[in-house]
C-alpha cells in the first residue's frame, strides 16, 4: 500500500464526497459499482459520479414489488446519465416465492421476504465486485451511526464506500435542487423513504422519516446496511 493511499485513507473522514467517489472509481475501476434504490441520497451520489466519469457502474435490487414511480425514475436515470442500470433480481419470482412460502410473506415475516428479495441477491452481486458505493447517511437509522466514508464490509467481504455518510437530509435536498437532479415524485407526497409497495406507507405529520417502512413491525432496516462485527463474521 503506497504512502499516498495510506494518507488518503487516514484522512478519508475529512474528504469531500467528490474526493471519496473519485478515489473509489480510480482505485477499483470496473470492480466497483454504485448500489442505488434511487432515493434522494442515491440520486445525489449518481449525479456526483457523473461529474467525475462518463462511464461508471450502477446496480439496483429489483424486488419486483417496487412502486411504478420507481421504475419510471430508473428509466429517467438511464436516459439522463447515458448508463445502463444493472438490475439484480431474487432467484425466486414472486409466484415461486408465494408457492414456497405462502401468500404475502412480507406481512408475516418481512425479514425473510427481505432476505429472499434483497439480501441474497445483493450477496450474489457483491461477489462480483471488490467494492460497492452506497448513499447511506449516519443519521438515517441507529444501525448506520457508526458507518465510515470508507470501510471494510465484513458482512459481504469487500470495501464499502459511503461518500455522503456525513450529509444531512437537508444537504441532500439542497444538492438535488441546485443540480436539477431527478427524483421520485412520491417524496413530495409524504414518502421520505421508499421500499416495496407492500411495506411502505406515507409518513404522518410528526413521525420519523422511516416510520413508513414496514409499518406494524419493529423494523427499520432490510439488512443491507446492518454492520456485522468482524469477529462474528469470521467465526471468532
Amino acid at each position: 500500500m503506497s504512502k499516498e493511499l495510506i494518507k488518503f485513507l487516514h484522512e478519508a473522514e475529512s474528504r469531500t464526497a467528490e474526493d471519496i467517489l473519485d478515489w473509489a472509481l480510480n482505485a477499483f475501476g470496473d470492480s466497483v459499482a454504485i448500489s442505488s434504490a434511487f432515493g434522494p441520497e442515491g440520486m445525489a451520489v449518481i449525479d456526483i459520479a457523473s461529474g467525475l466519469r462518463r462511464r461508471f457502474r450502477v446496480f439496483t435490487l429489483d424486488t419486483e414489488f417496487l412502486f411504478p414511480e420507481a421504475y419510471n425514475l430508473l428509466d429517467r436515470v438511464e436516459q439522463k446519465y447515458a448508463i445502463t442500470v444493472e438490475r439484480v433480481y431474487s432467484l425466486l419470482s414472486p409466484e415461486e416465492q408465494e408457492r414456497l412460502y405462502g401468500s404475502a410473506l412480507w406481512s408475516r415475516d418481512p425479514d425473510q421476504c427481505c432476505n429472499l428479495r434483497k439480501i441474497e441477491p445483493l450477496r450474489r452481486k457483491l461477489s462480483e465486485l471488490q467494492a460497492w458505493i452506497t448513499g447511506i447517511r449516519r443519521d438515517q437509522t441507529a444501525a448506520r451511526t457508526g458507518a465510515k466514508k470508507i470501510q471494510w464490509d465484513a458482512k459481504f467481504g469487500l470495501v464499502k464506500v459511503n461518500p455522503i455518510v456525513d450529509w444531512t437530509s437537508e444537504q441532500v435536498w439542497r444538492y438535488i435542487r441546485a443540480h436539477d437532479v431527478p427524483y421520485n415524485p412520491l417524496h413530495d407526497s409524504g414518502y421520505p423513504s421508499l421500499g416495496c409497495t407492500h411495506c411502505t406507507r406515507a409518513v404522518r405529520t410528526g413521525e420519523d422519516a422511516r416510520a413508513g417502512r414496514w409499518p406494524g413491525f419493529a423494523k427499520t432496516e432490510c439488512g443491507l446496511h446492518v454492520i456485522q462485527p468482524l469477529a462474528h463474521s469470521t467465526g471468532a
